[in-house]
């Protein structure tokens, strides 16, 4: 893992970091000591950024190692997002074991937000021995009849016509005059009216990238947000059977995007928080923070 030439510029308590993968570099912060190993990976919800996680995450900086990292076709990393023919999250799941492998130190506490929380236990499910335990959050598990027909050609061509959600990504606006532009567009709308101001601001500062003209355009592009929706081939639940680590999965209680209920895999524990919605991170942090803070303090 590389560091940023001054880490802690603007009193900053964080770090950027960057690590190398095949076809591209994975962009990362780094929250706690310096000096000790890494206890658990951030992964980020679809079309967001690991910075809108800061004020989550920079608590538990305190006592612990914390990496949050930009996704593939997020934020500021590079690898590769070419939504044609793409099926399944099969990539970012792949993404976070070459993370995993590229870390010294023992197993990981594995925290991901919707698609994050989904790549993180497709990782644990491949790769155990990497893993310690897992904090999933409002990951996104279909129901056992819509994700076998996403693995049948014919229904997930059929379900790729028909996603709200996918024709709202490729709706969405793509540019700003300036971050400020898009921070006020965003405040109190839409899918950010429960958010608060700070990881609002956050996820503006790094969910845009500037052009040369001076406007900023979204970094995680129309296209491949969609391209999330829609690959949705990958086996959830195949994943929930194979998995050896302990896991606690808080789902929203509005619109989630989370099948597993009272029905769950043994050493699996769900917990379903009053009052939120699929944003329960910035809706409900501290009890979040404590699922986490529970994790990363558990014995191995």
């Amino acid at each position: 893992m590389q560091h940023e030439a001054s880490p802690l510029a603007e009193g900053r308590t964080w770090t950027r970091e960057t690590v190398d993968l095949p076809g591209g570099r994975v962009a990362a912060l780094a929250f706690g000591p310096a000096d000790r190993p890494v206890d658990a990976l951030m992964l980020h919800a679809n079309g967001f950024n690991a910075r809108a996680y800061r004020t989550l995450i920079e608590p538990l900086g305190r006592e612990y190692r914390i990496v949050a990292y930009d996704q593939r076709g997020h934020g500021a990393s590079t690898l590769p997002a070419e939504p044609r023919g793409r099926r399944s999250w099969t990539d970012v799941a792949s993404d976070l074991i070459a993370v995993l492998d590229r870390l010294d130190g023992p197993p990981l506490t594995l925290v991901g937000h919707s698609m994050g929380g989904t790549a993180a236990l497709l990782a644990a499910a491949r790769r155990p021995d990497r893993v310690r335990n897992l904090v999933l959050l409002d990951p996104v598990i279909l129901s056992r009849a819509y994700a076998l027909g996403a693995r049948i050609p014919l229904l997930a061509r059929l379900y790729r016509r028909h996603s709200p959600l996918a024709q709202g990504a490729l709706r969405r606006r793509a540019s700003f005059p300036s971050r400020e532009a898009a921070l006020a567009a965003y405040r109190g709308r839409g899918a950010f009216r429960t958010w608060p101001e700070a990881p609002l601001a956050d996820y503006v500062a790094d969910g845009f990238r500037a052009r040369p003209d001076g406007t900023v355009e979204l970094a995680c592009t129309g296209e491949w947000e969609a391209s999330n929706y829609l690959a949705q081939g990958h086996d959830s639940w195949g994943a929930l059977r194979r998995l050896a680590r302990p896991a606690v999965i808080l789902r929203a209680e509005r619109g989630s995007t989370c099948g597993l209920t009272e029905s769950r895999p043994p050493g699996i524990a769900v917990e379903t928080l009053p009052g939120t919605t699929h944003f329960l991170p910035f809706e409900a942090p501290e009890r979040v923070r404590a699922a986490i803070r529970a994790a990363l303090a558990a014995r191995p």
